[in-house]
């Protein structure tokens, strides 16, 4: 294979580059709402460490575990036309590892970013590879860098992106799998989002309340946009031993709202909801925004932070606190009670909401992180000890107590571990929707854990006692 270096400060890409085979070059009371602001502290993990006896190769479990992974590049696929698409690759400077040692003295962080493109209608074919060896130069305060990795793609196709990043300095990977389809010209993949004033790309499809943007087509000029308002999914799943029917969004938009289009219109969306942008009135398909209120994905208000204790309160506790003339005391006394003194309290607080946030940051759809089936093992078991993926889902394992035997002398370890199986959903909306698969799991532990919490413990599995 042949290496393809480029330097550059992170504007466009390292551009398209092809060898003979057509393949792409190798390249107060106790709550403190100030406080709350600043939950996103990997502290929050400290009670559930975890020992690696072994290395496993396939284990993703760094991609919901912040103590594990401080390096997480942004994904965006857009299509370009029937043959090529682009996967941008978004860096955060405060991310980065920016060095001075080099020839130049210049501070410049070492990226190799690895793609490989795989058909994915029926088995997983392997269609494409690229990689590229950048230098990324620091530009004084310079935010974010952006990279874009074309890929060659046909029509009619689903695909799957695998992407590695390598911090060449650190020597730290981060690998993630985005899924894309060239089914339609209209669907989601076929549009991207600006910032109005800044021009700059937005990766996420989570708005402000006051935020303002432009919405871009690829296809070509359309004289006309459709926007349709679907009112918030506020659905809950139910816990893990339950086997019912799934939950989805399944209702039809409470209006639609065309619009003269231009890709420089400004588009504000200032109501909670889900809204739906297409091209064609008659289809229902297109790019989806959401708003999830002015402070997702953290929580900074009393009435706020009840909401995801429907996991571990009874209905009766929840309506007490909802219906209060003071909820923050409401809430206060909820978790005293469960931790039965003030510090015990603030601790539970901290691990729980601090899960909330990082469920807010890794598994949002089209509803809140916390809401979603994911969101709800997260906030209860915890970042879960092995991540396997597959073109289908994932599998979360939590690890049991570990047993211990011997034989003649010798003694052997065995790890087992509380397997949790996710199965994608596919649905206009999100890419991020996942559903568990509860016949797989028949012992779940659900009501030990609960206890638990309302015991002032933070459940973990291979430590259920908290000791």
């Amino acid at each position: 294979m042949i290496i393809k270096s480029f330097a550059g400060s992170g504007s466009g890409g390292p551009g398209n580059h092809r060898d003979s085979k057509g393949m792409k070059k190798y390249n107060t009371n106790i709550i403190s709402l100030l406080a709350l602001l600043s939950l996103i502290v990997p502290a929050f993990l400290s009670s559930c460490k975890t020992t690696k006896t072994t290395v496993d190769t396939k284990d993703l479990s760094y991609l919901y575990n912040p103590t594990k992974n401080s390096f997480n590049p942004g994904y965006f696929v857009s299509i370009q036309s029937d043959e090529s698409a682009t996967v941008t690759v978004r860096f955060l400077s405060n991310e980065l590892f920016f060095s001075e040692a080099n020839p130049e003295g210049v501070p410049t962080a070492g990226i190799i970013i690895s793609a490989r493109l795989f058909r994915v209608n029926e088995g997983r074919l392997l269609v494409d590879t690229v990689s590229y060896n950048i230098n990324i130069i620091k530009e004084g305060n310079k935010r974010e860098y952006l990279y874009n990795v074309p890929l060659k793609i046909e029509s009619d196709n689903k695909y799957l992106v695998e992407l590695k990043v390598l911090d060449r300095l650190r020597m730290i990977v981060s690998q993630s799998f985005v899924p894309f389809n060239t089914l339609s010209p209209l669907n989601k993949y076929n549009f991207i989002t600006l910032g109005y004033f800044n021009k700059n790309q937005l990766f996420s499809k989570v708005i402000r309340v006051d935020e303002y943007l432009s919405l871009k087509y690829s296809r070509g000029p359309i004289d006309s946009l459709y926007i349709s308002y679907f009112k918030p999914f506020d659905v809950v799943p139910d816990p893990p031993s339950m086997t019912l029917p799934q939950k989805t969004l399944d209702y039809d938009p409470d209006r639609i709202v065309p619009l003269q289009f231009s890709d420089t219109l400004p588009i504000m969306f200032p109501r909670k909801g889900i809204y739906l942008c297409s091209v064609d009135s008659s289809i229902k398909d297109g790019y989806t925004l959401f708003n999830f209120g002015k402070s997702y994905p953290n929580m900074t208000t009393p009435e706020e932070m009840i909401e995801p204790l429907i996991y571990l309160a009874s209905q009766f506790e929840l309506d007490q606190m909802k219906a209060s003339s003071r909820p923050k005391v409401a809430l206060d006394d909820f978790w005293i009670k469960c931790g039965g003194n003030i510090e015990r309290a603030r601790e539970l607080i901290r691990i729980y909401y601090t899960r909330v946030v990082y469920a807010n940051l890794y598994f949002t759809s089209y509803t809140e992180g916390w809401r979603t089936e994911r969101g709800m093992i997260y906030l209860i078991y915890g970042p879960p000890d092995k991540v396997y993926k597959n073109q289908e889902g994932e599998s979360w394992g939590y690890r049991k107590p570990v047993v211990k035997s011997s034989w003649g002398g010798r003694y052997t370890v065995k790890e087992d571990y509380l397997f949790f199986n996710f199965k994608q959903r596919e649905n206009i909306f999100s890419d991020n929707d996942y559903y568990l698969s509860r016949n797989e799991t028949l012992i779940t532990l659900w009501d030990q854990a609960i206890l638990s919490w309302k015991k002032g413990i933070v459940f973990r599995l291979d430590n259920p006692e908290g000791v």
